[in-house]
């Protein structure tokens, strides 16, 4: 059975910088956990990152979200803390200038995982987005979030995504 751990913006800005919030922080080791253990068993290890131009605030996101954040080559940018020295070179990264990846959906489309667990921030936003988007392109695989490992800012707004991804069939674990 081939399967992939999908890390969803676990990036500074999320965590401590710019949009940071505590519950992101208390993710870290659940998170580098779990990418021990599918690395352990042979799994696949993927990360969505969150990029943006220098010209964010005059995008339309910017505009919604007028808090500069993951801009690319920034130290916000980049993988927080120890999920970034347990990234590898040979991992995927998808860079994504938007919530959901098209890139990602590209790529697990013309792919041949049975199983593709989310992890990470922020579960009302992008974790969700990125989830709909592995159901839309393998819709027999087993599309799972851990809710111990994803976070939102606004625990009510975190909890109605989790339902949300529930009734599209997707595992809550």
């Amino acid at each position: 059975m081939k399967k992939l751990l999908l890390v969803v913006d676990y990036q500074n800005d999320f965590v401590s910088g710019a949009l940071g919030f505590k519950r992101a922080e208390e993710l870290e080791e659940p998170i580098a956990k779990k990418i021990i253990e599918y690395r352990s068993a042979g799994n696949d290890v993927a990360f969505t990152l969150d990029t943006h131009g220098e010209n964010y605030m005059d995008t339309r996101e910017g505009a919604g979200l007028p808090i500069p954040h993951c801009i690319k080559g920034s130290d916000g940018w980049e993988l927080y803390g120890r999920i970034k020295s347990l990234a590898e070179k040979s991992d995927k990264f998808f860079l994504k200038p938007c919530f959901g990846s098209a890139e990602l959906f590209e790529y697990l489309k013309n792919s041949r995982y049975d199983e593709i667990e989310l992890v990470g921030v922020v579960t009302n936003i992008c974790v969700i987005s990125n989830a709909v988007l592995a159901k839309t392109a393998l819709p027999e695989a087993i599309i799972s979030v851990d809710s111990a490992c994803t976070a939102s800012g606004d625990e009510a707004l975190c909890e109605q995504a989790l339902n949300v991804m529930r009734s599209m069939q997707i595992n809550i674990t």
